[in-house]
């Protein structure tokens, strides 16, 4: 149940922006610290064994990925939009961030999206603190963690947090404007361009276009397609396979 009158706020935003408070009803959850960690430190009763690589797994079936990859981005971009909502929407609209410490913040992996969070305990930061919250606090070490276990590109991952990033601010000036409340629009934009400074997220969007300088690769899903703001204007051609080479004769 939400108890605190700044996180039940947020869900008048939009599903991505919810944030449920105390303990969930279906059965404890893995803390993102925990899904983090070194898979070789799990135990046999932990119920999904490894979280992440649960959640990859389920994200690949869900969309028919071609491989892993693709997976590991559609899924990261899913926490990363989770992230940034909750805590650029709450700084906007209230003008506090709640403490997205990893070690209170429980994530359920077999969920549907968006992502399922849960945050053991409420404490709030000011809004100084966005950067600490979720870039270096979460995605930071989400990012870490989903290399270890998988080949994937830091510059995409980035990218995706990037994009995340400007999707929540798009957002919240949609809210903004349909609910005349101009000053949550202009906090938004605000407190997320000295973000896009930061290590990682520098350089994943054109300043003038807004558009992505990597992919997240999600046009390799079937009948997936590029992203509004793609690096592509079409989704790239697979490459050819090579020619057999001649017979000697």
């Amino acid at each position: 149940m939400d108890l605190d009158p700044r996180l039940s706020a947020l869900d008048a935003l939009g599903g991505f922006f919810v944030l449920r408070t105390g303990v969930p009803p279906g059965g404890p959850l893995p803390t993102l610290a925990g899904a983090c960690a070194d898979p070789r430190s799990r135990t046999a009763s932990d119920v999904y064994g490894d979280p992440l690589t649960f959640r990859v797994q389920k994200v690949a079936q869900s969309i028919r990925a071609p491989e892993a990859r693709v997976a590991v981005s559609v899924a990261q971009q899913g926490l990363a939009a989770r992230f940034w909502s909750i805590a650029l929407g709450a700084a906007a609209l209230c003008g506090q961030v709640p403490d997205l410490d990893p070690e209170l913040l429980h994530w359920d992996p077999d969920a549907g999206a968006p992502d399922d969070l849960w945050l053991r305990e409420v404490r709030f930061r000011p809004v100084s603190d966005l950067d600490a919250v979720v870039r270096a606090g979460l995605l930071l070490p989400l990012s870490a963690a989903l290399r270890a276990r998988h080949r994937v590109s830091p510059a995409l991952l980035w990218g995706n947090a990037g994009s995340a990033l400007a999707g929540t601010v798009r957002q919240l000036e949609r809210w903004a404007l349909v609910h005349d409340r101009p000053d949550v629009a202009e906090r938004a934009g605000a407190l997320a361009g000295p973000l896009f400074a930061h290590p990682g997220l520098s350089g994943t969007l054109d300043p003038d276009t807004l558009r992505r300088r990597s992919c997240c690769l999600y046009y390799r899903v079937p009948g997936g397609g590029v992203c509004g703001d793609c690096c592509f204007e079409r989704p790239p051609r697979p490459p050819r396979p090579p020619r057999p080479a001649p017979r000697r004769t």
